[in-house]
């Protein structure tokens, strides 16, 4: 067994064993920004059509879809490290 996984002495004889903690949890904010971004980016793109291009930034024109589906891929990513 190699000398990393041997289980550890202490000063007064006892055996240590060490303890996988594993990963921590998301803090709380994580998942209200995350459906956020996802609901966001759902509006804007919903708010894009209805208003035929008009809002929410009308000199981008179909620029717009690539900010919503931005806003949509960035939650998405975020669910990659939800714990």
């Amino acid at each position: 067994m190699p000398s990393s996984k041997m289980p550890k002495k202490s000063t007064d004889g006892a055996t240590t064993v060490p303890v996988d903690v594993g990963p921590k949890p998301n803090p709380s904010w994580y998942v209200p920004v995350m459906v956020g971004l996802m609901v966001l980016g759902l509006l804007w793109i919903v708010v894009f059509y209805l208003t035929a291009g008009t809002f929410p930034v009308q000199p981008w024109g179909n620029w717009n879809l690539a900010a919503g589906f931005g806003l949509i891929i960035a939650g998405f990513l975020m669910t990659t490290n939800w714990r």
